[in-house]
């Protein structure tokens, strides 16, 4: 039989106990809740489900109320109580979301601020202890800095010798601070000269923490960095960088943020190279760490790299790939990490052949393949983003690297993810693996791949939908006839009509670039826009007519351009579509891509016209009749001078064939 000391510390005798009159009873109660739960979810998730959060925060607001109605402010008991019930929300509320919803919804967070007026210093840390928790997650109530009662009442708490109340005013603008407006005022209200001064002369949390602020403040607002470099603050780089030498590794990595963060909204600071080499080898240092800095750190080394040339040179001079590599062989680690490695390679291979070399010749590919199907969707969509900036390779793709079963198969069966984040990723992957490559494409058609991407055309989800048919535009480019007829035949003419006046824009250039290529070619593939009584041709024209953006013009009128390329009867059927819904008070679409500021819509609209009026088609001369009527030509001597070369030779060449059929 349990022992009574045993039954004792069970969470529902627990509970039973918090609800004893005896206070001293009521004190090791609310403490063995606070010891059961630390750092244990499982246990947090019992208390939650007993109701343990509501009893604990009216024991908080009781004892509240006592101090408030008696002035019973030195009563150790009362004191006992508003500490313990404190650290036990907190302990709820740290890490952990279902704790933090809980806290708040049972009414505690304000009398966790009327906490820190208290006169008692160890009440004050247990209020300002459980707030930072919250102020931990997402779900932290919004704290409004334009009204002056509250910037008033955040500088109290920066201004604050207690460590875990001036910790929690810097987590509050880091939960908090979202707008430039935002970043603004607290920069008006000397909130970042605070800040540097527990740079210079806080303790460790308070350093960590004014450095995830200072971070807050100044993300993507270079005016708020300008002001912070300027002669207000003092050192205000200087004690940063000093930042990135602490002993502390959670330090180092926080620092190295806050420069990235200031780089990346003004790259005109921090142009050292020196700088910008040493925090590459912190961050590359930071991966050994064990912990949650370890997982961290190749994020903001992803955050550093992304889209910068340079600093990729500078990474792969520091052998930054070989090291990533390293870590990944080592296995067995947090997803986090895994995912975050993976998403560093995937930035480094972005924009450099000479990463992408050194990525396939240390054979990190089979590692990114295995976690294709990995059990945890961050990681897999993180493999997935790998492979797409490693296959921009054009080189490595002619070498037949990536279209073979290791990688095309699990890719395909990632289509079927129950994530559409995944979904997204591996499409993006396939896209640039199927471009080019028809002597291989039969590994993707026999493995589903090709049936499996006319599906997810068909999805709820538009992002699907328009990389569906990114994938199955690229795979048909340059493809043979067979292979489109087979594209086709699954697609069929209705289903792409309807996704070329699907109610997304990025889904109507997709399904309109996917005819382009599919008609590309042979004379024959034009008969596909003709299937069932020219459905897909009667989409084209009315997309065009209403396009809401350049882009699906431009692929629309390649799409009639390649149509416009095949026999007579072909190119009279696209000189209806232009004109079909034109009368006396409406302009030709034409007209207006022709004077478009997009020069990629001119070009495109004028080859169309170049495949009209070609002087050995016999229907030329009334097609060129028409457009004159019309005011296209005239808007096409106007273009004679185009600031594109393209547009200018193209333009040169219909007036031309214009002249040789005697129009002057």
């Amino acid at each position: 039989m349990p022992s009574a000391t045993v039954n004792n510390h069970r969470p529902s005798e627990l509970l039973s106990r918090l609800a004893s009159a005896e206070p001293e009873v009521k004190v090791r109660a609310l403490r063995e809740v606070k010891n059961q739960i630390i750092g244990n979810r499982t246990k947090k998730l019992s208390f939650l489900k007993l109701g343990a959060v509501p009893s604990v925060a009216g024991i908080l607001a009781d004892s509240i109320d006592e101090v408030t109605e008696n002035d019973n402010r030195n009563n150790n008991n009362t004191n006992n109580i508003l500490v313990q019930s404190a650290a036990a929300l907190g302990s709820f509320a740290c890490g952990f979301d279902a704790g933090v919803q809980a806290v708040l919804d049972a009414g505690a967070f304000p009398n966790l601020l009327r906490l820190l007026a208290n006169p008692n210093e160890k009440v004050v840390d247990a209020g300002a202890r459980a707030l930072r928790m919250i102020y931990q997650s997402k779900l932290a109530p919004k704290y409004d800095f334009l009204q002056q009662k509250n910037m008033e009442f955040l500088i109290s708490l920066l201004s604050s010798e207690k460590e875990n109340v001036s910790g929690l005013g810097a987590s509050i603008i880091t939960r908090s601070c979202e707008t430039n407006l935002e970043q603004k005022t607290l920069f008006d209200a000397g909130i970042l000269r605070k800040l540097n001064s527990l740079l210079e002369g806080g303790s460790l949390s308070q350093r960590d923490a004014s450095l995830e602020s200072l971070s807050t403040i100044f993300r993507n607002n270079p005016e708020v960095i300008s002001k912070f470099a300027g002669p207000e603050i003092g050192r205000p780089f200087s004690s940063i960088i000093d930042l990135t030498k602490d002993r502390y590794p959670r330090t180092r990595l926080l620092a190295c943020m806050c420069l990235i963060v200031i780089r990346n909204a003004s790259p005109h600071f921090l142009q050292d190279i020196g700088i910008k080499t040493k925090i590459i080898h912190i961050l590359l240092e930071l991966l050994d760490d064990p912990g949650q800095v370890g997982d961290e750190a190749p994020f903001a080394f992803s955050s550093l790299i992304a889209q910068k040339e340079d600093l990729q040179k500078l990474a792969l001079e520091a052998n930054a790939i070989d090291k990533l590599h390293h870590h990944l062989q080592k296995g067995s680690f947090h997803p986090r990490r895994f995912e975050g490695i993976l998403l560093a390679l995937a930035d480094m291979c972005s924009k450099l052949e000479s990463c992408r070399s050194q990525f396939l010749s240390l054979q990190v590919l089979n590692l990114v393949a295995d976690a294709l199907t990995d059990y945890n969707s961050g990681v897999r969509t993180a493999a997935c983003v790998c492979l797409k900036s490693v296959t921009r390779s054009m080189k490595n793709l002619s070498a037949g690297y990536f279209m073979n079963e290791i990688i095309v198969i699990p890719l395909v069966q990632l289509f079927l993810d129950p994530s559409s984040s995944v979904q997204v990723a591996a499409l993006g992957a396939v896209s640039n693996i199927v471009v080019d490559f028809t002597t291989r494409k039969s590994v993707f058609v026999q493995c589903g791949g090709m049936k499996q991407l006319v599906q997810l055309s068909k999805s709820m989800e538009s992002s699907v939908r328009s990389n569906a048919l990114w994938a199955l535009k690229n795979f048909v480019f340059q493809a043979d006839n067979r292979l489109k007829e087979g594209v086709f035949s699954e697609l069929t003419a209705s289903l792409l009509s309807d996704l070329i006046c699907d109610p997304e824009p990025s889904v109507q250039e997709q399904a309109l670039a996917l005819v382009r290529n599919l008609v590309d070619g042979c004379i024959n593939l034009i008969e596909f826009v003709f299937a069932e009584d020219g459905l897909i041709l009667g989409a084209i024209g009315r997309q065009l007519q209403c396009a809401s953006k350049a882009e699906i013009g431009i692929q629309g009128m390649y799409a009639l351009c390649n149509v416009a390329s095949g026999n007579e009867f072909h190119k009279e059927a696209v000189i209806q579509q232009l004109f079909s819904q034109m009368d006396d008070k409406n302009q030709s679409f034409v007209i207006k891509f022709l004077q478009s500021n997009d020069s990629q819509l001119r070009t495109a609209t004028v080859w169309t016209i170049v495949n009209l009026t070609c002087p050995s088609s016999h229907g030329a001369p009334g097609r060129l009749e028409k457009l004159h009527n019309s005011g296209i030509t005239s808007q096409l001597k106007n273009m004679v001078n185009d600031p594109c070369v393209d547009v200018k030779l193209r333009v040169r060449t219909v007036l031309g064939q214009s002249m040789a059929f005697g129009d002057n």
